[in-house]
């Protein structure tokens, strides 16, 4: 009897294991020769330049800039690190030889030319969401690029994450494979958005927490999380700025890279800004501002400005002369309040108010850390604007004093955790 059970087991398994086989495997698509440049249009190949910054290719594919493209960045994840790899026309070690059939089918349903499944790294779950037309002009851009011969480095994720057939089993419970479908009730302005948010920008890939699989936990969407050692904050309504991000604050900031009433674009979101939005349409950006508004569960109009003016007013009330001053106070008025101090009635994108900004009211303090430490390079936030780093002119002490300060008079969050700590372990990274 027990052997008739254990060979029932035996056969199940072997079953379930065929079946899952056969749900996992894929065919390979047939080599091609890598497409003559003049095969595509130049209107097509423009708007494929567009698409390769809506979606970030570039930030993601390139390490050197002088080979773009190439592949080679390292993306840390909690299974091993995973290498972006070269999507360059080379045949031999980039994506010479797919046809756009391969290529859409990678986009589209995160599988490669050969029939292998790809890590969820690479954002095909989003992807998935993108036009046919889309597709096709970044194939358009992306096979006219120079030819780079290079290979990425070696995947280092741990056993069994490295076995790719797996991600099939990962598909099953966390892929939704399909074209963006437009909300019949919402603008088309808002669709645009919708579509570029979701799909093409996969920003909750950014601003979502994962799961202990890694796939995106889609009962915390948009709750923001820490990402590639910064806070990517929550664009719902828990998004904890004082002020609403209206439509006209959320197109300036995705623009410009500022908002008088939120702060400046660093770190990774300087990227998104000025590498990926940089020559996207200008209603492009506007369809992200209003899909970003109505996300946050803003109120246009007045309400947002006289929330600012007030917070501002409050700011500026706590910084009155005081002989009794805190260290960290004494370090703000001396080092920091002279360029970010603003007129109540006039804020000013170019000195960040930090009533305002979301590196103050963010629940993790890593942003507000590494800009005090490393300071903010003309290429991020602001172009041409720019702000010192402290590492080397404050402690980790005083620094924690100042955040301190900023965080107790400036929000009504409870303070951060170990922030002496955290602030010196980041020095040392």
């Amino acid at each position: 009897m027990i052997k008739k059970i254990l060979m029932g087991i035996v056969g199940l398994a072997v079953l379930v294991l065929a079946v899952f086989l056969v749900i996992a495997w894929e065919s390979s698509v047939d080599p091609v020769d890598p497409p003559a440049s003049d095969q595509f249009s130049q209107q097509q190949i423009d708007r494929g330049e567009v698409i390769s910054g809506l979606g970030n290719c570039q930030t993601c594919h390139t390490t050197d800039p002088e080979q773009p493209y190439a592949g080679g960045l390292a993306m840390p994840t909690p299974f091993g690190t995973i290498y972006t790899t070269n999507i360059t026309p080379d045949p031999e070690t980039g994506i010479g030889q797919w046809s756009q059939e391969a290529f859409a089918r990678a986009m589209r349903e995160g599988v490669d030319r050969s029939g292998s499944h790809l890590f969820p790294a690479f954002p095909y779950t989003h992807f998935t969401k993108m036009t046919d037309e889309d597709v096709a002009d970044l194939y358009a851009y992306v096979m006219t690029r120079e030819p780079i011969r290079t290979e990425a480095p070696e995947n280092t994720l741990e056993f069994p994450f490295n076995i790719r057939m797996l991600q099939a089993g990962w598909k099953l419970l966390f892929f939704d494979e399909g074209r963006y479908q437009a909300e019949d009730s919402m603008s088309d302005e808002w669709n645009r958005g919708a579509y570029l948010a979701e799909g093409l920008g996969h920003c909750s890939a950014c601003h979502s927490p994962r799961n202990q699989f890694g796939a995106e936990d889609k009962g915390q969407a948009w709750e923001g999380t820490v990402v590639n050692g910064w806070y990517a904050p929550a664009l719902n309504e828990s998004n904890l700025s004082p002020v609403d991000w209206t439509t006209d604050d959320a197109h300036a900031y995705l623009r410009e890279g500022a908002s008088p009433f939120h702060g400046v674009a660093i770190g990774s979101m300087a990227d998104v800004v000025h590498a990926g939005l940089g020559k996207a349409p200008d209603e492009d950006v506007r369809g992200l501002a209003v899909w970003l508004s109505d996300l946050a569960g803003a109120a246009d109009g007045e309400q947002a400005g006289s929330q600012a003016t007030a917070a501002i007013k409050s700011a500026q009330a706590q910084l009155g002369p005081d002989p009794n001053m805190s260290q960290g106070e004494r370090i703000y008025a001396y080092a920091c309040a002279s360029c970010h101090y603003n007129d109540p009635a006039s804020p000013n994108a170019m000195r960040p108010d930090m009533s305002l900004n979301s590196a103050v009211t963010a629940p993790d303090p890593v942003n507000l850390i590494r800009a005090t430490l490393h300071g903010v390079s003309q290429e991020d936030g602001i172009p041409q604007v720019m702000m010192p780093g402290f590492a080397s002119a404050l402690s980790d002490q005083e620094i924690a004093s100042l955040l301190g300060f900023l965080r107790e008079t400036h929000t009504d969050q409870p303070a951060w955790d170990n922030l002496e700590q955290t602030i010196r372990d980041h020095r040392e990274q």
